[in-house]
């Protein structure tokens, strides 16, 4: 599989995912995914507007870097953090292509 099918494929998995928490989370998973949903659309948008092909590993390596900017300028407590960072494991262990 070449790169550009893999990072499509993560990209839709993780729409996907997290769309499936959405009947079945609570409050506070909803919180941390939806929060986590809006980095990986901003780096997936920003990414895309550049018009050069890029990686999963690029876009996993810039959501790391979107979130650490935010725990940075405060925009999470310490538990919130944690619920974001626990579901963004998930989800990249959940994506049975790219842990392959």
């Amino acid at each position: 599989m070449n790169d550009n099918t893999q990072t499509e494929r993560f990209i839709q998995h993780a729409a996907d995912y997290f769309d499936q928490l959405v009947p079945v989370a609570t409050d506070d998973e909803l919180f941390a995914a939806g929060y986590l949903r809006g980095h990986v659309d901003l780096v997936v948008g920003t990414l895309q507007l550049t018009e050069q092909p890029f990686s999963t590993a690029t876009l996993i390596a810039q959501v790391e870097r979107s979130l650490s900017d935010a725990v940075e300028k405060g925009e999470l407590t310490a538990l919130d953090e944690l619920q974001v960072r626990t579901v963004w494991q998930q989800l990249q262990q959940s994506d049975k292509t790219f842990a392959a």
